[in-house]
């Protein structure tokens, strides 16, 4: 077993160790953050630019500026065609705005129409009853008078029947007496 003494050194030592350890990382990263511009250049290729390369850049300059010219064309085109199109817009707004105000219109005569078919009907059913209890009076009345006379007449038919017997027999056989 170890004394405590020389434990303690171990310790001690272990320690300076540990910080030694980091001051060593702390070095490698400082030196490997400053050498890399250094190999940044050495991967650094030079390429010569020659006429052949100048005379394709003239060129290619020359063929943007056709295909800015192209496109500033196809925009004028299009604001044209963007002009047509939001006037042929407002035109389709007004036939749909005065197509719904005709649906409105025929809305609005469908209601009036179908309110005046309806009190249509209903005056003609109020006619109807009304007609029909004042033509029905005249004859109600007219079958109250026929239903007097012709009790009245039998009570004549019986009376006279006790005078004579033969009147009676026939109207013993209908049940009348």
């Amino acid at each position: 077993m170890e004394s405590p003494k020389e434990y303690q050194s171990f310790l001690y030592f272990r320690r300076i160790f540990q910080h030694v350890k980091l001051i060593i990382y702390i070095g490698l990263l400082f030196l490997s953050l400053l050498s890399l511009p250094a190999l940044a250049q050495e991967k650094e290729i030079v390429v010569p630019y020659t006429l052949a390369d100048r005379d394709r850049a003239i060129l290619t300059e020359a063929k943007i500026s056709t295909v800015e010219a192209k496109l500033i064309a196809i925009e004028t085109r299009l604001s044209t065609v963007e002009t047509r199109l939001s006037a042929l817009e407002a035109r389709m707004e007004v036939k749909f705005e005065s197509q719904q105000r005709q649906l409105d219109d025929l809305k609005t005569l469908f209601y009036w129409g179908f309110g005046i078919l309806i009190t249509l009907f209903l005056f003609m059913l109020g006619y109807m009853i009304w007609d029909r209890r004042t033509a029905m009076k005249p004859a109600l009345e007219q079958a109250s008078k026929a239903m007097e006379n012709n009790r009245n007449f039998l009570t004549v038919l019986r009376d006279y029947s006790k005078k004579h017997p033969d009147l009676a027999e026939i109207l013993r056989t209908h049940g009348i007496l």
